[in-house]
């Protein structure tokens, strides 16, 4: 039988896209490098179902409708140009490659012109929603070569995750590396997201003393509110569950303090330096996984480095729990507010035309940032498209807005208590440097024109001319280049 689409790479992902796409009535060639895995597949999880095993690629592309349409579901980076390089051969010009794993955009980028080049088409889609997603429904994120899109949306809109009115969470995102790059700002903002939801439950536990059931009570309310999202209700299902073994203990309370990352927190931040966008949030969440991972140097810290005096909370619990609550909420509108912020600056750097209300409107199911105030996020791309910043709108404007007396209340006492909240504590640093007039920078300004003759702008002469001081009276007239972030 002809397939209507090949998929390459039988891991957990892989393999449940694989099914997803079968279920949603399309037969599905598939071929893993160990062919074992391919056998096991067909014979165990897709037996009897519209599967075609292949045990080379020649073969996957000769069971392949025209034109063709291989998923690539490898590990990010030369794997998949080693994929991409070993079936070209079997191909025909108009043939369509999609890299689906969570490759850097530029590479993205690369790949698309090189495919293009040679007469293919290459398309790099973000898939989000882990395991479960793949299975039941991920968001996708497809960008590249738009003459791709036509060939690929009746599958990829059929297995997507659906919102309110059967509307799939996915959708063409724009060119070259796009949709790869609209993946990783996700992927940042969850970094934010998980942090800040753990700052949370370290406030609760440290000063408050909640147990985890109390703990678990505590974001089982706030996911019926603002704070309403996928992880909001997964981690409230973390703190029920106890230990196989150990049947006194929970699970979270037996897991080391050590956190993991595979990179695209660290690439969104990057991104961030280049175009000069704060990330100020992602990226201390970012650090703080690598602070988490000095376990050791923590440990002797811990014995050697005071903190503030002991002392015990003795306001009001509810209402503290309730700041927590607010703190939280408008810290992940800043997260969200600098990731738009890196898009924008990606569309206008690589001339990429993006539709900011759909990307959130992608984000709406399936992934795992999903969340109830994404839908807020599309209404006001949709009322202003160019909106510069997620702050401003009226909506997210009275939300920070009531949120703020207990954003600031719940950073106190984290400096009170000893607590470390990173990203809470930056997210309101971002928030009073957007909204101050004039910031420090002047004096910055003049350090750097007093050792290196940088130059500097005046409030009293038009923007875009430069200035030097002969700050000792003995420097002379040549003046550095100007570097602008």
């Amino acid at each position: 039988m002809s397939a209507d689409i090949g998929l390459v790479g039988l891991a957990v992902m892989g393999e449940n896209l694989a099914l997803n796409m079968e279920s949603k009535g399309f037969t599905v060639a598939v071929y893993n490098r160990t062919t074992e895995k391919v056998d096991n597949f067909v014979n165990g999880r897709g037996k009897d179902k519209k599967f075609v095993g292949c045990h080379n690629l020649e073969a996957l592309a000769k069971n392949l409708k025209k034109p063709r349409k291989i998923l690539i579901m490898v590990q990010a980076g030369s794997a998949v140009d080693n994929v991409i390089n070993s079936v070209l051969p079997f191909l025909e010009k108009g043939d369509i490659l999609i890299d689906g794993g969570n490759s850097l955009f530029t590479d993205s980028t690369r790949r698309m012109k090189e495919l293009e080049a040679k007469g293919f088409l290459f398309v790099g889609t973000g898939v989000s929603g882990g395991e479960e997603g793949a299975l039941h429904g991920p968001s996708l994120m497809p960008g590249g070569s738009k003459a791709a899109w036509p060939a690929i949306k009746p599958i990829f809109q059929s297995i997507a995750a659906k919102v309110e009115g059967g509307i799939p969470c996915c959708d063409w995102v724009g060119e070259e590396g796009a949709g790869h790059f609209v993946k990783m700002v996700h992927n940042g903002i969850e970094y934010g997201d998980m942090q800040l939801i753990c700052e949370a439950y370290d406030l609760m536990r440290k000063i408050l003393g909640l147990s985890n059931e109390e703990i678990h009570q505590v974001f089982q309310e706030w996911n019926k509110g603002d704070l309403d999202s996928y992880l909001i209700e997964i981690t409230s299902q973390i703190f029920t569950k106890k230990d196989e073994k150990q049947v006194d203990k929970y699970v979270v309370d037996l897991i080391l303090d050590v956190a993991g990352q595979k990179g695209t927190g660290k690439w969104t931040v990057n991104a961030g330096l280049d175009f000069g966008v704060p990330l100020t949030l992602i990226a201390e969440a970012v650090f703080a996984r690598c602070l988490s991972a000095l376990k050791k140097d923590r440990v002797e810290a811990s014995s050697i480095l005071p903190g503030p005096p002991a002392k015990k909370f003795e306001g009001d619990r509810k209402q503290f729990i309730d700041a927590i609550g607010k703190a939280l909420f408008a810290s992940k509108i800043v997260s969200y507010a600098q990731g738009f912020l890196e898009m924008r600056a990606a569309a206008q750097e690589f001339k990429w035309t993006l539709n900011y209300g759909g990307v959130a409107l992608m984000w709406r199911g399936g992934c795992i940032i999903r969340s109830k105030f994404l839908g807020k996020i599309k209404d006001a791309y949709d009322q202003n498209p160019t909106l510069n910043n997620l702050l401003l709108d009226p909506w997210f404007t009275q939300k920070v807005t009531e949120c703020n007396a207990s954003w600031r209340q719940v950073v106190v006492a984290s400096i009170e208590f000893g607590v470390p909240v990173p990203a809470m504590s930056s997210a309101l640093a971002y928030y009073d440097g957007l909204r101050s007039r004039n910031l420090p920078a002047n004096l910055l300004q003049a350090q750097r024109d007093y050792f290196g003759a940088h130059t500097y702008q005046r409030v009293d002469e038009e923007p875009g001319k430069f200035f030097h001081t002969n700050w000792t009276g003995h420097g002379g007239s040549t003046i550095a280049g100007t570097y602008n972030v």
